[in-house]
């Protein structure tokens, strides 16, 4: 299947630890890398920097998550973790030694690697779009923040075949004007953001170099907010539509509450759509507001 599925987080991967046991002495936490060009996650908050939940550290023996730049994918993770299994699924980023230091599982990568497709976020609204990446492997907490500003575009990431377990990149997708501070949280059922944005999206890149963009309703927002239609929509395009295989949009101006148009089906849930790119040829996701 050449996208996994959106689960929600349940509160045991939630309250998960790794069955790798704590050391007794040395370092009781490893410090995040500031000089690697990564992005640090509420980093006044026991996380210090890290990807993972702002009240979980990174402490020895355990793999610790980290936040690559946008455009980018991470290329650490526990090597003997190689399926979508829980809980190996949680061990990605780096190892946190007994004394305090960090390890990289593949001493031969870099942190973060280009993306293998081009795909942008194109934001035609009046503010900002905050789309927040989960992280896989990692706790699959939408803890990795994209900001595009109103009228601008940016990069987003495309992770390819021999990304980890061949999973593609996942996102929740806010509402124009919510923060990445306040969407890329695991927020609650009170304000449609964070885990209840919306909308969700995911992209990757197959061995053949074909690239497949999808969007659909968040299943726990259809769930929790049902009847109540966003002010904004996504639609994939391509700079020639010929490159494009399939239509994808969610226009709330026309289309009903949780449905879309172009191929189309149903999961858990929420309705979503894909579109391939041929040609290695480069896709944009439009935010509009409606």
């Amino acid at each position: 299947m050449l996208f996994s599925n959106f689960a929600i987080l349940t509160s045991v991967a939630l309250s998960a630890v790794s069955a790798l046991p704590l050391q007794k002495r040395g370092a009781s936490t490893c410090s995040f890398p500031t000089d690697a060009g990564l992005v640090s996650i509420t980093p006044d908050s026991l996380n210090a920097g890290w990807a993972m939940s702002p009240d979980q550290a990174c402490t020895p023996g355990k793999y610790c998550p980290y936040a690559c730049p946008p455009g980018k994918v991470a290329a650490q993770w526990d090597p003997s973790s190689t399926s979508y299994t829980y809980p190996q699924s949680m061990n990605g980023g780096l190892y946190c030694n007994a004394d305090g230091t960090v390890s990289k599982p593949f001493s031969d990568r870099d942190y973060c690697v280009d993306s293998t497709g081009s795909v942008e976020v194109n934001n035609k609204a009046s503010a900002n779009v905050a789309f927040c990446q989960t992280v896989l492997p990692g706790n699959e907490a939408m803890l990795i923040p994209t900001n595009i500003k109103d009228g601008k575009t940016k990069a987003i990431a495309v992770p390819g075949s021999n990304y980890w377990a061949q999973t593609s990149a996942h996102f929740y997708v806010n509402a124009p004007g919510v923060s990445t501070t306040d969407g890329c949280v695991w927020g609650s059922k009170e304000k449609p953001e964070g885990n209840w944005a919306p909308y969700v999206a995911g992209t990757n890149t197959d061995s053949t170099g074909l690239t497949y963009v999808k969007l659909g309703w968040n299943p726990i927002y259809v769930e929790d907010f049902n009847g109540k239609q966003p002010n904004f929509g996504l639609r994939v395009t391509c700079d020639n539509a010929a490159d494009c295989v399939g239509s994808c949009e969610i226009d709330p101006s026309k289309d009903a509450f949780n449905t879309i148009t172009g191929s189309s089906a149903t999961t858990a849930g929420g309705s979503f759509c894909v579109v391939t790119v041929k040609n290695n040829a480069s896709a944009k996701i439009e935010v509009f507001e409606v």
